[in-house]
């Protein structure tokens, strides 16, 4: 009798499981906040959450169920997220922090991206420890709540935005819930607890867009300028960098002729970022 086969076998089912349960909470949440939103007439944050689930979702089960990872579809989501995230906080957002106070709107905007950075090292870090549960859940819903206050904050106290904002912030995650059912699947892990990140931004968002800042443009300007910091941290970190031993190079799968391979991609990353760029100036120009 192989007690080391039917420990697996155990292991296995009760991860299934768990996983089943987790993926249904995230839902379950979701579903709660929507209620909160329908009663609160928050209903630009509303579809921005809902756009935030589907789109990583969609394609995290997108990657789960089409096998073998794509190096070009990850390219081209991360390049057009990251340039649609770009574009969006200089139009949106740096003029807002700018707007309330000068010098701390660019204090906090500086505050962000040290901020995002140093809370993405760490994490980097952490994931590294033995915590039970599956890091690349943690790192993301830790990401997706943090994401979903700031965007709760922002359209709480400036509620003429357009959604238009919003969705574009959360583009990212998309190629985010690729990338992150990728390393799950190649685990041996269900792709459904990237539904509880999924639903994270939504869930936050609405239920923080109920905190009013104080009246001082200083600390209005502070936490815009942070919001915009932020998200141009994460923007650029999805810049498609098509470089040996980046998160594309292993998609690739292969070490023969990976120079080749990454100078093809590398024209694929320069015009998807663009184009999330021109979109996002194209649909603004349209609301004008």
């Amino acid at each position: 009798m192989d007690s080391h086969g039917d420990s697996a076998s155990v292991r296995g089912v009760n991860n299934d499981r768990k996983d089943r349960l987790f993926g249904a909470a995230g839902v379950g949440l979701l579903l709660v906040a929507s209620g909160v939103a329908v009663y609160t007439d928050a209903w630009k944050l509303l579809g921005i959450g809902w756009v935030a689930f589907g789109s990583m979702a969609g394609a995290a089960a997108l990657a789960a169920w089409g096998g073998n990872h794509q190096p070009a579809a990850l390219v081209w989501g991360s390049g057009l997220a990251s340039g649609a995230m770009i574009t969006s906080a200089a139009l949106f957002l740096l003029p807002a922090a700018i707007g309330h106070h000068p010098a701390f709107g660019g204090l906090g905007i500086a505050f962000g991206i040290v901020g995002g950075f140093s809370a993405h090292a760490i994490g980097h870090r952490v994931s590294h420890a033995d915590m039970g549960i599956d890091t690349t859940v943690v790192q993301l819903t830790a990401h997706a709540a943090a994401a979903g206050a700031i965007i709760g904050i922002v359209y709480g106290n400036m509620p003429e935005l357009g959604p238009l904002l919003g969705v574009a912030i959360v583009s990212h995650k998309g190629p985010a819930g690729y990338a992150a059912a990728d390393r799950l699947s190649r685990n041996g892990r269900s792709w459904l607890p990237i539904l509880v990140p999924a639903a994270g931004v939504g869930v936050v968002a609405i239920l923080t867009s109920v905190v009013a800042l104080p009246a001082s443009p200083a600390l209005r300007g502070l936490v815009f300028g942070f919001a915009t910091g932020v998200f141009l941290h994460v923007a650029m970190d999805f810049l498609p960098r098509c470089e040996l031993g980046s998160e594309i190079h292993d998609a690739l799968g292969v070490d023969d002729d990976a120079h080749a391979l990454l100078d093809r991609l590398r024209l694929h990353a320069v015009a998807s970022t663009v184009l999330g760029a021109v979109a996002v100036v194209l649909a603004w120009s349209l609301v004008q």
